[in-house]
């Protein structure tokens, strides 16, 4: 608690002691396979709340006066003691992020989960029409479409029936005569 000090002397304090007491009061995020999970572990983690004299004598000690390290705005002490249920926010992270793996697609053509980006990109608003193929994955695609990039050089240098070689200028049907 500061008593008779300026806001900005406050501040600086505070800063201080938010980075010296940072392993003690800092949650700690949970070790998972998930990608998404923003749960964090307040376990081992010491509440250190800070006010003022003159938020107390004004608001009272119930009011929203208490500001606890890692958190923004001042609350209520009974919130800023409180350590949320990270376990359970975790678990529920877990669970939806496991659903939305169950319901990834899998390449028809080679079997592959598709990546998140090529998710996105067979079922984005407009994606669909450049995605190509929209039942195989990101690489199955690409080789589609080097296919047809080949496919397209190919028929954009004919080749002559008899000699299977590229077709020269003047061996066509207007050819040079002379």
């Amino acid at each position: 608690m500061f008593a008779n000090t300026t806001e900005a002397k406050v501040a600086s304090t505070v800063a201080v002691l938010a980075e010296a007491g940072r392993r003690y009061w800092a949650p700690h995020r949970y070790e998972s396979n998930h990608r998404g999970i923003t749960a964090l572990d307040y376990g081992q983690a010491v509440p250190v709340v800070v006010t003022t004299l003159e938020q107390l004598q004004e608001h009272g000690a119930d009011g929203e006066v208490w500001r606890r390290l890692g958190r923004t705005g001042e609350q209520t002490l009974t919130a800023a003691l409180d350590n949320p249920d990270g376990d359970a926010l975790c678990r529920a992270q877990a669970a939806r992020a496991d659903e939305r793996e169950a319901q990834r697609p899998v390449c028809r053509r080679c079997g592959q989960k598709f990546t998140d980006d090529r998710w996105e990109e067979t079922t984005a608003r407009g994606g669909a029409w450049t995605a190509g193929d929209l039942t195989v994955c990101g690489t199955c695609h690409a080789d589609d479409v080097a296919r047809e990039q080949a496919a397209r050089l190919q028929a954009a240098v004919p080749l002559l029936e008899d000699d299977r070689e590229p077709a020269r200028p003047g061996r066509g049907l207007f050819r040079r005569r002379g």
